[in-house]
């Protein structure tokens, strides 16, 4: 693989020029002295202070930022972008921010929408896209290291190509998104239910701290790189979900897979959602994982299966003959009662599963949107359903509130609603702001209120940060230990996963 650095495409175009460009959230940034910028040049070779630099790197794909952007705000920029090209330049960088009590945000294609990206405080945005490129394939033992830059559809590429061989990792964001930034927010790809999510498939990892010392976990910890090893607890799992909180990683040792020979693919028709979460409930726990299982509502059904006034449920399944036939089987058993529907609905979804084109158009008439995905347990996610969609239709100014399931597993599955809203005035940002924020407590009170987990797979950032902690409880006291032990300065992207910061609140409105 090439390693010339990789910049991911932009979200939405910015309506003024750079030297108009306001920031929204407006948080106290940290000044930047030449002193320190000296300092900094001579950790890292590439350095960039440029204006339209600065305004990209001060925003990812979070949805409420893409309306900012049409009036020429973006969420805050930094001071400086450092552009490491390895690990010892990350290391360098971190400590000349730890020395200096200056806040740094890594970022990879910045393909969240959670805003966890984005340097609230300002400071130095750390762009680790130059980390980029497989290093090694370990053939006896399916293990594939690879630079944390890397985006998921180049190591996709190369490992099928080259070696016939895949991670199985295929977000809606794969072109968008580095390995490392999906390690850091525990990302999940659409064939989840049968290769897992990312923090199944990664086996080790290295990470540098807040004060430039590089740490190696898991399968990349030297002598105790045994598989399943019982040596105390397990450390790259502090690591994975951190946002870039408690360290910046730089390399991971990822799970692979043959290249699947064989694929099968079916659909069905429920009368009612919860009836169609009864029947993949029933497939995980008899052992059948296929790749993808998707339940749409009634609305989200009208709205990609040609006005099927149904509950869709698609399913593919891909790998090894014996395993597909058998679990396909058991799925085709537990949905006996369902309609079996038309295959081409599965190929419908397949060819655009990754087309995020009308978000723009929808932004740009106005309209306030967004996505939540949530998990709960089998047991609560009909009650969650209900209670959600309730909420989201209550809202003042709603024209739209949907939900499908999309990742399920032994335990429970993944819902993904979605919501779109319209004040008096398209352009009144201010009602857009209060808007999006009523709905995303709709969808998350009632998450917390029956038992459910506040994200999936987007991870925390900046707009889940004031749940964190009512959702992990007295384990929230646990995570703001580590980041004080590991990160004592507080300086690593700070404001993010609801934890306090030295640099002030988090600036998002409603956050604490």
């Amino acid at each position: 693989m090439h390693d010339e650095r990789r910049a991911a495409p932009a979200p939405i175009e910015i309506g003024v020029g750079s030297g108009e460009i306001k920031e929204r959230l407006g948080g106290e940034h940290v000044a930047l002295g030449d002193r320190f910028l000296e300092r900094l040049s001579g950790a890292c070779a590439i350095i960039d202070v440029s204006p339209d630099s600065l305004a990209e790197a001060g925003r990812d794909w979070w949805p409420i930022s893409l309306r900012w952007a049409l009036s020429g705000a973006v969420p805050a920029r930094p001071g400086v972008i450092a552009r490491p090209a390895d690990t010892a330049e990350v290391a360098g960088v971190l400590r000349c921010c730890n020395e200096a009590g200056i806040p740094v945000t890594a970022a990879g294609g910045r393909s969240g929408v959670c805003g966890g990206a984005v340097p609230i405080f300002g400071g130095v945005s750390l762009d680790c896209c130059g980390l980029g490129g497989v290093q090694e394939v370990h053939s006896a033992t399916s293990l594939v290291d690879v630079r944390a830059g890397t985006f998921g559809d180049d190591l996709e590429h190369e490992l099928r190509s080259a070696h016939g061989i895949t991670i199985g990792h295929w977000p809606q964001s794969v072109a968008l998104a580095t390995i490392g930034g999906s390690i850091a927010c525990r990302g999940a790809g659409q064939y989840s239910t049968r290769y897992g999510k990312i923090e199944d498939m990664v086996a080790g990892l290295e990470v540098v701290l807040a004060d430039g010392t590089v740490v190696r976990t898991g399968a990349l910890a030297g002598r105790g790189a045994g598989p399943r090893s019982a040596m105390g607890p397990d450390l790259m799992s502090v690591f994975v979900g951190s946002e870039g909180t408690l360290g910046v990683i730089t390399s991971a040792r990822l799970r692979a897979h043959p290249v699947a020979l064989e694929e099968r693919r079916a659909a069905w028709a429920f009368p009612s959602f919860p009836e169609g979460l009864e029947a993949l409930r029933r497939t995980l726990q008899r052992g059948a994982t296929p790749a993808v299982v998707r339940l749409y509502d009634t609305t989200e059904s009208q709205l990609n299966f040609d006005g099927l006034d149904t509950n869709v449920l698609i399913a593919l399944d891909e790998g090894d003959a014996l395993i597909v036939d058998a679990a396909m089987r058991v799925l085709s058993e537990e949905c006996r009662t369902a309609e079996p529907l038309d295959i081409g609905l599965v190929g419908r979804w397949f060819a655009h599963r990754n087309d995020v084109s009308v978000l723009e158009a929808v932004i740009r008439a106005g309209i306030v949107v967004d996505t939540i995905e949530i998990a709960a347990p089998w047991d609560a996610l009909a009650s969650i359903y209900d209670g959600a969609l309730t909420a989201l239709q209550e809202t003042a100014g709603i024209v739209a509130a949907s939900a499908h399931q999309s990742h399920a597993y032994l335990e429970g599955a993944c819902l993904y609603f979605t919501f779109a809203g319209l004040g008096p005035d398209p352009g009144d940002d201010a009602w857009a702001e209060g808007f999006y924020r009523r709905c995303w407590q709709a969808v998350l009170g009632a998450t917390l209120a029956k038992g459910g987990s506040i994200s999936h797979h987007h991870g925390i950032g900046v707009v889940r940060g004031p749940y964190l902690p009512d959702a992990l409880g007295t384990g929230f006291e646990v995570l703001k230990r580590l980041k004080t032990a590991l990160d004592p300065r507080g300086i690593l992207n700070p404001g993010k996963l609801g934890l306090p910061s030295p640099f002030g609140a988090s600036p998002w409105p409603g956050s604490s």
